[in-house]
């Protein structure tokens, strides 16, 4: 077991900060320099930067003291610590270390005694700092006296450089004095040589830029090079050289004879290449003849943009192209009227020469496809692209040249085909006694004049021809319509007793339903709108209406002057059947809506003679009629009760009459109407609703005599109580099924028109009945009990019970409705 040999410690309890208490004065140890040192040690502080870099600065100089031990070995030296060999006193011992025997020692783990290095520190700071700097200025000697050697070896170098390069420098100031006549005689050849390759290569540019080469040249002269792409570029290369020698001629320098030679050969050149392509051009339009539907090339269609230049030349060739187009189409005409198509199909038009309209359209049509063709082919020929349109839309006219050469060619090219035409469609025109043929062929006929007078111009001979046909087609349409309005009106007799529409009239209205029908689904009704007609009776229908309406108007009043026996009221029940039927036909198109509106007028003027008539014998049926004569003529001063016919009995007896009328009376319809009902309900009962409302005002009127107190009747309330409709505007509206003038009455008109004439299902008295029967019980009961509760006098039925009265009266409306 190894002993350690302790050493006596410091108490530093009483010596720290915290725990010191301040001396006394009268202490001895305050005049003791070491206590003093101790305080003021103890007392100082070690935590600003400084100090604690001087600490740092000190650790690295002294690091730590190791912490392992190690055991000494018996024969290991004396271990020597650091410092100890710097010390000047290196045999003295510490004299804090306790001295053992060897033998103990060589059995002692050693380790480091604390305090010794911070002893060694305080001995040899100062030694160890100027050892360490003496040792780092060594080192930067020996590192400099390295670098001045090298640089004694450079500085030699360099010298031997310095003087091989002036060696160099003598020898070519030599060489440049010998040698200097040479460079001036090289340099003035180079100058030359410069020159004239700069002379050489404006004069090839000059030649390329104004004249031709062998190659451009023969294809504009030679007959066996064909107008190609290698032309076009010489001949636009020598309009080029042109435009360049008359902008250099207008210089400063002004015309030269190089400036006069190059125009007057490019000239020839020129000319020459444009009769080259009028040649071709004249060779490939004659070839064109051969087939009516025709492909142009690009070829052709620059050839003809080049000769536009020489109007002279292409005018020629245009020519001869019209007249080749002439006969080629009109041979294809020709053969489509007779031999049809390739094969037979499609089939000659001239087969359907039997049908009129199909006829005259299919050569319409051929006309047409035939222009469109040539339109085409004029188009690629001048090179105008086709305008992109709405499919229906109105082509726009142009303007222009190249619309002007078109307008003129395909005028030319359609010029032959215009006498075959012609003579064709008159002979069928002419051919025709029915009004719906003649139109169907005037109208197409308009319609295709139309589209020919937008594709080839108002002035072209097709668009004269086709406007011709038009109006000869009108005329023989009207002729038509003439007679057959004549034929109407020759051969009349009275009207039917029914009074039903004639049959002359039904055939007549079928004629103009078909014509409207066609005119309806024609294109033409757009093209009026836009006012594109022949002329102004046919800016629209109304002249077509004018000339088949009129006849049957007048054939219908005749027809209803002959009827003797019925008067006023057959008469208007016949012309009111007669208008409604011929307004069914017109009330189904937009284009008919003022002659229909002039319809709706003249049924309008007999409906109110009709009203005035049903209201005349209704009023005479109700007994109204003397009391209202007499209220009318009576004098303002003296009582209504005073005159003959209208005493308090003889009112009595008016008021049952008008009693019974409302028990046996249809709120629908009169047996009076039942001849113009069985044609027009609607107008039967409007007229019929019209004449109720005319009577149920008389009655008021008279119900408001009676009430006025000048007229003197003895208790009015009981007198008008005692017979319905009690004197109750509103009950009077309700029984008679009518609107009236009052804002809270109940009315017992059908809801639409279709319920009041609906077959099987209900009839209009059911139908007003489940409008106003449980409103009018509910309110009219307690009104008219109201009223007779007042007056003091109730009628038997309502005396009773208020139940018995109301059963009453449900059962009354029963039987009235």
């Amino acid at each position: 077991m190894s002993s350690y040999t302790s050493v006596p410690k410091l108490n530093t309890s009483s010596l720290s900060p915290t725990n010191r208490k301040p001396p006394s004065a009268a202490s001895p140890a305050t005049r003791n320099p070491l206590s003093l040192r101790i305080y003021k040690v103890l007392g100082a502080n070690f935590d600003d930067p400084s100090t604690r870099e001087a600490f740092e600065a000190l650790v690295e100089y002294y690091p730590p003291e190791s912490e392992s031990y190690s055991t000494a070995k018996p024969d290991a030296p004396k271990v020597a610590t650091d410092g100890d060999s710097d010390s000047d006193t290196e045999d003295e011992s510490d004299p804090w270390a306790v001295k053992l025997p060897a033998r103990v020692q060589s059995t002692l783990v050693v380790g480091p005694v604390p305090g010794t290095t911070a002893a060694r520190a305080r001995q040899s700071l100062q030694r160890d700092v100027e050892g360490r700097l003496a040792d780092g200025g060594r080192k930067f000697l020996e590192a400099f006296g390295e670098v001045d050697k090298k640089l004694d070896v450079l500085r030699d170098h360099v010298q031997v450089m310095n003087s091989q390069c002036e060696a160099m420098e003598t020898r070519l100031r030599t060489t440049n004095q010998s040698c200097k006549y040479l460079l001036e005689r090289a340099e003035g050849l180079r100058a030359q040589q410069q020159t004239t390759n700069t002379r050489q290569e404006i004069i090839a540019l000059f030649l390329d830029r104004f004249t031709l080469s062998a190659v451009e040249l023969e294809a504009i002269t030679s007959r066996d090079v064909p107008p190609g792409r290698q032309m076009f570029n010489a001949m636009d290369k020598l309009e080029r050289i042109r435009e360049d020698c008359r902008v250099l001629m207008t210089g400063e320098g002004g015309e030269t004879k190089a400036g006069l030679d190059i125009m007057s050969s490019t000239s020839e050149q020129l000319e020459e290449g444009f009769q080259k392509l009028h040649r071709w051009c004249l060779f490939e339009f004659r070839q064109l003849g051969r087939d009516a539907h025709v492909e142009v090339e690009p070829l052709m269609t620059e050839v003809v943009r080049r000769l536009r230049k020489r109007p002279a030349l292409l005018q020629e060739a245009l020519d001869i192209l019209a007249s080749v187009r002439q006969a080629t189409l009109l041979n294809a005409f020709l053969a489509a009227l007779t031999r049809g198509g390739p094969s037979g199909l499609p089939r000659p038009i001239e087969l359907h020469a039997h049908d009129p309209t199909r006829y005259v359209g299919d050569m319409l049509a051929w006309v047409h496809q035939a222009m469109a063709g040539e339109r085409e082919f004029l188009d690629g020929l001048f090179g105008i692209k086709a305008e992109r349109r709405m499919v229906g839309s109105v082509r726009e006219p142009k303007s222009g040249e190249e619309e002007s050469w078109i307008r003129v060619l395909m005028d030319e090219d359609l010029e032959k085909l215009c006498t075959p035409l012609k003579v064709r469609v008159q002979q069928t025109i002419r051919s025709q006694e029915g009004s719906i043929t003649s139109y169907k062929i005037a109208n197409l006929l308009e319609f295709y004049m139309i589209i020919m007078r937008r594709t080839v111009g108002e002035e072209a001979i097709l668009s004269r021809a086709l406007t011709e046909l038009t109006e000869i087609a009108y005329t023989v349409f009207f002729d038509t319509l003439a007679a057959h309005g004549r034929s109407l009106l020759r051969f009349l007799h009275p009207a039917q007793d029914d009074l039903a529409a004639p049959a002359s009239l039904r055939d007549a209205a079928q004629v103009l339903k078909e014509i409207m029908v066609v005119y309806d689904s024609s294109l033409l009704r757009d093209e009026h709108q836009g006012g594109a007609a022949l002329n102004d009776g046919m800016q629209n229908f109304d002249t077509t209406l004018a000339a088949m309406v009129d006849p049957m108007l007048e054939m219908c009043r005749r027809m209803a002057t002959l009827r003797e026996k019925g008067g006023k009221w057959e008469t208007a029940i016949f012309m009111i059947n007669c208008l409604t039927y011929l307004q069914g036909f017109l009330q189904g198109f937009s284009f008919t809506v003022t002659r229909a509106s002039e319809l709706d007028q003249l049924i309008d003027e007999h409906q109110n003679i009709l009203i005035d008539e049903h209201f005349e014998g209704m009023l005479g049926e109700s007994g109204l009629r003397e009391i209202y004569k007499q209220i009318n003529s009576k004098d303002p001063e003296e009582p209504l009760s005073r005159l003959p016919g209208a005493s308090g009995q003889e009112l009595t007896a008016i008021l049952t009459s008008f009693d019974t009328f409302l028990s046996v009376l249809d709120p629908i319809s009169s047996p009076r109407l039942a001849l113009l009902r069985a044609s027009n309900p609607r107008v039967a009962t409007q007229i019929h609703q019209a004449s109720l409302e005319r009577v149920g005002s008389v009655y008021l009127k008279v119900v408001e005599e009676v009430r006025a107190p000048k007229n003197k009747y003895e208790a009015p309330q009981s007198l008008l109580g005692s017979r319905r409709p009690f004197g109750q505007e509103s009950v009077l509206w309700q029984v008679l099924g009518v609107g009236g003038t009052s804002s809270d009455k109940l009315t017992l008109r059908p809801a639409t028109k279709s319920q009041a004439v609906e077959a099987g299902t209900r009839s209009a008295v059911e139908w007003a009945k489940w409008l106003t029967l449980e409103q009018y019980l509910r309110r009219d009961e307690e009104a008219l009990s109201q009223d007779h509760a007042n007056d003091g006098k109730l009628t038997s039925w309502t005396q009773k019970s208020p139940s018995l009265g109301y059963q009453a009266l449900q059962d009354w409306n029963l039987r009235l409705f």
